[in-house]
């Protein structure tokens, strides 16, 4: 049997373990498109019904604003809740009374708990 034949699978195993710890590790809100409400918040234009991000690469991940508060790690920007510099969680809005196991609530919103 060849050594290296019989690392390979545990060599992948480590990448894959890897990979998936980092990404655990480093979840932050998404950037991405947002149903516009209002004017765009920062970092964002409107294309139709849409909050686009911008080219720029400066857009922050981005939440609507349920009431009149952001959860822990976003700041207010018109309707909606941008994700702060320093932040390393998701968040989303809180369905019910309770958010799903591994997020913690954080007033109207369920927050990762990185």
């Amino acid at each position: 049997m060849n050594v290296f034949s019989s690392s390979i699978p545990f060599a992948g195993l480590g990448l894959a373990l890897s990979v998936v710890s980092a990404s655990n590790a480093l979840a932050q809100q998404p950037v991405r498109p947002l149903p516009k409400v209002g004017g765009c918040p920062v970092g964002y234009y409107a294309s139709g019904d849409y909050c686009v991000p911008s080219k720029s690469g400066n857009s922050r991940g981005a939440i609507e604003k349920v009431g009149n508060s952001c959860p822990i790690g976003f700041y207010a920007s018109g309707n909606y809740c941008l994700s702060s510099p320093s932040n390393q969680r998701e968040a989303m809005e809180k369905e019910g009374n309770a958010c799903p196991m591994g997020w913690f609530s954080s007033g109207s919103y369920c927050v990762t708990n990185n």
